[in-house]
C-alpha cells in the first residue's frame, strides 16, 4: 500500500496502515507530536502501537531540535543476522543442547558476564577500536559513571522483554542466526537521565505533552546529550557484535564437523537518530520502532517468537524518509496478554520452536502481536523482501 494522510497541527501524519486500526492512545500520542514546533514531518509505519513517551512505529523528522523520550530508553535497540552455510539438514532433531549452549554463553534477563568479554578472542569483532570507544565513557553524563564495570560485564549480553536471540531457516533451507537487543542498562540510565534534563528546559514547559520535551541546536544541553546519544547507539551495535561472534564460536563448536561459514552481518538500529538531508534541508530523523531502508540497504524485520521473520532491501521512499517496520508490532498490551493466555496457550502457538513455553513469557506470545505478513505488505513500497525465516529455536530472558 502507499501512505494515507491524516491530517496534524503543523505537518500530515503520513501512514502505512488504516488509521482505522490504530489505538486512540497512539493516535494522540501521533498527533501530538505533530504540534512541536521544530517538526518537518511524521511517517508512521505498520507496526505501531502506543509507547511509552512517543509512538513506537513513528519516524520524526525535526529541524534543530531532537525528542529524547522518541528515541526510547533503549537506545540503539536493533538487530543482527548471519546466514550460514549449514542447511536444515545439518540440525539435530532435538535442539535443546543447542539452546543450553547459546544461554550458557550469552546471559539473559538482567544478566552479565562474570568479567567483561576481551574482543581480541572474539572472531569478527575489531578489537582495534574498542579502547577508544571506552576511553569516551569519561565523557559521557556524570551521574551514570559509577555504572562503568556494569556496563562492561554487559556487552555482549541479551536482556529481556522482546529481546531474543533464534536459529532460523529460510525457504531454501539456509540456516540463520537472529538476535534482537540494544544498549542495556547503561542507555537506558542515559536516556532517563537526559530526557529529565530536557523536561526541565523552558522552552519546553508550554507543550502539550511534557513527553516530548526537546533538545535545540546550539545548547550545552543538545551537545552533551548528542555525545551520550551516540556513544549509546555504538555501546548497542558492540554488544550485538559480541552476542553474534559469540553465537557463531557455539555454532563451530556444535557442528564442527559441517565446518560452517558466515556470510557477512546485517546489522540494524531501530530505536535510533539519524542525521539526514531531504529536500535540500538538514535533519534529524528520530526513528522509534522504525529501521532505515535506504534503496538498496538491507534491513530485518522480525515477527513473534513463532511466526517467522523477513530479511528486507530498502526501496528508498523519501516519503517516508527511508524507513520501514522495525517488526510485528504489538496489538495488546504486555498485562492484556498476560491476562487473556495461558502457558497452554503459549505452548500451542509456539509449537515446532526450541523456546522457553512458561507464564515468564506469555506477554511475548505471537497472538500478542500483529500478523508480520500483513505488516510486510502494507510496506511493499517501502522495502522488497530478500528472504523470509522462521525460528526454530528462541532464547528469550
Amino acid at each position: 500500500m502507499s501512505y494515507i494522510e491524516v491530517e496534524g497541527a503543523r505537518v500530515p501524519i503520513r501512514m502505512w496502515t488504516d488509521p482505522a486500526g490504530v489505538e486512540d492512545v497512539a493516535m494522540r500520542q501521533l498527533r501530538n507530536t505533530t504540534t512541536l514546533p521544530w517538526i518537518k514531518g511524521l511517517a508512521v509505519m505498520p507496526d505501531v502501537h502506543f509507547g511509552k513517551g512517543a509512538t513506537v512505529g513513528s519516524v520524526i523528522a525535526m529541524r534543530g531540535a531532537v525528542c529524547p523520550a522518541a528515541v526510547g530508553v533503549d537506545i540503539g535497540c536493533g538487530m543482527s543476522a548471519v546466514r550460514t552455510s549449514l542447511t536444515a539438514n545439518d540440525l539435530p532433531g532435538d535442539l535443546s543442547r543447542l539452546r543450553s549452549k547459546i544461554e550458557a554463553a550469552i546471559p539473559v534477563g538482567r544478566g552479565m558476564h562474570d568479567e567483561a568479554v576481551d574482543p581480541r578472542r572474539l572472531h569478527g569483532v575489531p578489537a582495534a577500536r574498542w579502547d577508544d570507544f571506552w576511553a569516551r565513557f569519561d565523557g559521557v553524563a556524570e551521574p551514570v559513571h559509577f555504572r562503568r564495570d556494569r556496563a562492561a560485564r554487559q556487552m555482549g549480553t541479551l536482556g529481556s522483554g522482546n529481546h531474543f536471540w533464534e536459529l532460523c531457516v529460510d525457504t531454501s533451507g539456509s540456516v540463520w542466526v537472529m538476535l534482537h537487543s540494544g544498549s542495556r542498562n547503561i542507555g537506558k540510565e542515559l536516556a532517563d537521565h537526559h530526557i529529565g534534563v530536557a523536561q526541565s528546559l523552558p522552552h519546553n514547559q508550554g507543550l502539550i505533552d511534557r513527553d516530548l520535551a526537546v533538545f535545540v541546536a546550539d545548547t550545552p544541553q543538545m551537545a552533551a546529550y548528542r555525545h551520550d546519544l551516540f556513544w549509546a547507539q555504538e555501546y548497542a551495535r558492540h554488544n550485538r557484535e559480541v552476542m553474534m561472534a559469540l553465537s557463531l564460536d557455539v555454532l563451530r563448536k556444535e557442528f564442527r564437523k559441517a565446518k560452517p561459514t558466515f556470510d557477512p552481518v546485517i546489522s540494524c538500529h531501530h530505536n535510533y537518530v539519524a542525521e539526514e538531508r531531504y529536500e535540500g534541508v538538514d535533519l534529524l530523523v528520530t526513528r522509534k520502532g522504525a529501521i532505515r531502508a535506504g534503496s538498496g540497504e538491507y534491513g530485518i524485520i522480525p515477527g513473534s517468537m513463532g511466526t517467522g521473520s523477513y530479511i528486507v532491501k530498502g526501496l528508498g521512499n523519501a516519503a517516508s524518509f527511508n524507513s520501514a517496520s522495525h517488526g510485528a508490532g504489538r496489538r495488546m498490551s504486555r498485562n492484556q496478554a498476560r491476562k487473556r493466555f495461558t502457558t497452554q496457550d503459549l505452548e500451542r502457538q509456539t509449537q515446532g520452536v526450541e523456546c522457553r513455553k512458561d507464564s515468564g513469557v506469555v506477554d511475548e506470545i505471537p497472538g500478542a502481536y500483529k500478523p508480520i505478513e500483513q505488516v510486510i505488505d502494507q510496506q511493499r513500497d517501502l522495502v522488497e523482501v530478500v528472504a523470509q525465516l522462521r525460528q526454530v529455536v528462541c532464547v528469550k530472558g
